[in-house]
């Protein structure tokens, strides 16, 4: 019987090791496997052009009192009284369409709904110091679609952009006519944004509203990506109609499986995009690359294990942009269960530097004039 029992011991430890050698050398491809959807893509009907005048179609807005996510602040944490802006924000949520039964999320989805409002608690919230923040809806693509060349997923990310085109129409037809507006979205939604920023920001009067625009979690190459936004990136901490983009790794870092996805899609110029040489803005400075350390984070967002709510811990995590165009952070902070192979702490983006995008917000838009 010990030896029996031995012999199971030895054959469960070999397993684990195999697992863990097939998640080193071919994370990509499992994972792939696991989360492209085996379902045939399906073309669907454009929304109601009124469907946004529905609340329920916002996980944020004005006028819905406790029901918008994004007035959620950390354990703890007392907004000034005074810090109240006047810039409209439109945000747009990222991936949280897990499954793999179909290449767009329908609206009834409970669990991908569920997953979104936390994103959005987590993710919108350092922008309300503003009395207006904006968090669509929509019919996001599977998280598969990022990891596929497949032409079905190309078709899914332009059902996604309909979507969000449509909510953003309605959104600027309900601020103010000259209102300073910024603009946010986080690896799907930073995705979707960059073709926003093209199709209705760049050449057009929009753009001299723009306080900035967050493009955190999707890579933008500065050659081929930037000059198609219409704006320029932020290279000052005051400076405004700019963007912002960042992608946060732990060391040591293993990038691949970001670059990979990244070459999977085509740049906004119909050009396959290159890999590497990212823009890299240091979220705790404000500017393009750099080094800060931790005693400049103002506040980390650390989540309960139920990622319910969190608190906001100073002074923790470090920021450096190096030379491949992403944002270090040294040693991996402890933040959740959520870390992605290669140490890519994709889905903390935010939360990370949680205070000083809040700070970096108000520093723009007390800069921003007409």
């Amino acid at each position: 019987m010990a030896r029996k029992f031995l012999y199971i011991v030895a054959a469960l430890t070999a397993l684990v090791i195999a697992v863990l050698f097939a998640l080193r050398f071919w994370a990509e491809d499992l994972t792939a496997l696991a989360l492209v959807p085996t379902a045939k893509f399906e073309a669907q009907p454009a929304l109601a052009a009124q469907i946004y005048d529905d609340p329920a179609m916002w996980y944020a807005r004005p006028g819905v009192g406790d029901k918008d996510l994004a007035r959620w602040h950390p354990d703890g944490f007392v907004p000034a009284s005074d810090a109240r802006e006047h810039a409209a924000v439109f945000f747009i949520h990222p991936t949280s369409y897990l499954t793999r039964d179909r290449w767009n999320a329908p609206l009834g989805d409970v669990e991908s709904r569920q997953r979104a409002e936390l994103f959005v608690k987590a993710m919108a919230s350092p922008f309300n110091a503003s009395t207006e923040v904006w968090a669509p809806r929509y019919r996001q693509a599977a998280i598969g679609a990022f990891l596929t060349a497949d032409p079905q997923a190309t078709q899914a990310l332009d059902l996604a952009y309909g979507d969000i085109r449509l909510a953003f129409d309605h959104f600027l037809a309900n601020v103010g006519a000259d209102q300073p507006i910024v603009l946010a979205g986080h690896s799907q939604g930073a995705f979707l944004l960059t073709r926003l920023l093209h199709d209705k920001v760049a050449g057009r009067p929009l753009a001299q509203r723009i306080v900035a625009a967050y493009v955190i979690g999707w890579p933008l190459s500065p050659e081929r990506d930037l000059p198609a936004l219409g704006l320029p990136a932020c290279a000052e901490p005051v400076q405004t109609g700019c963007v912002a983009s960042w992608l946060s790794f732990a060391d040591p870092a293993d990038p691949s499986m970001v670059l990979n996805g990244y070459a999977h899609r085509l740049g906004l110029t119909a050009e396959r995009a290159a890999t590497g040489g990212f823009l890299c803005t240091n979220p705790l400075t404000g500017t393009i690359g750099g080094t800060a350390e931790a005693q400049a984070n103002l506040g980390t967002l650390v989540p309960d294990e139920a990622l319910t709510t969190g608190k906001l811990v100073v002074g923790q995590v470090p920021a450096r942009c190096g030379p491949d165009g992403f944002l270090h952070v040294g040693d991996p902070p402890q933040l959740g269960p959520y870390v992605l192979p290669g140490n890519n702490y994709h889905v903390y983006d935010i939360p990370l530097f949680w205070a000083n995008l809040r700070a970096d917000v108000a520093r723009r838009e007390a800069a921003w004039k007409p």
